[in-house]
């Protein structure tokens, strides 16, 4: 068994479980009652919603990972799924520095979840 992608696995899952709940709270919610037009509404509730199976279906692999520790392809997914996390951190960190805030890594702050699952990944592959 592989200890870090076993960690990675399990924080990815609370990484889902947050963006559940609280993107639901403060996204999903605002979204839906917005004056956004309905198709492009609609688009991004459904993004919501893939990225939510994005999330729990990466956390899963993870977990298979580390259980079929050494297993032909392992290192070859794993690289990817901590490829995957480090791009969404990525996307995050840019589009926050970009919108002019003050403090703005707290703003959106979900790259701080995003970034320890590439991170334990990564250490799980070496």
């Amino acid at each position: 068994m592989n200890g870090w992608l076993l960690a990675a696995g399990i924080t990815a899952f609370g990484v889902a479980a947050v963006h559940i709940a609280g993107g639901h709270r403060d996204v999903v919610r605002p979204l839906l009652s917005s004056g956004l037009a309905d198709e492009p509404r609609r688009v991004m509730h459904a993004v919501w919603h893939m990225v939510t199976a994005d999330l729990v279906l990466s956390a899963a692999a993870l977990v298979y990972l580390a259980l079929a520790d050494g297993t032909s392809g392992t290192g070859l997914v794993a690289w990817f799924v901590a490829a995957h996390f480090l791009a969404y951190a990525a996307v995050f960190l840019a589009v926050t520095l970009s919108a002019g805030w003050p403090r703005p890594l707290l703003r959106l702050p979900q790259w701080i979840l995003l970034l320890p699952v590439a991170l334990l990944t990564a250490a799980g592959t070496a």
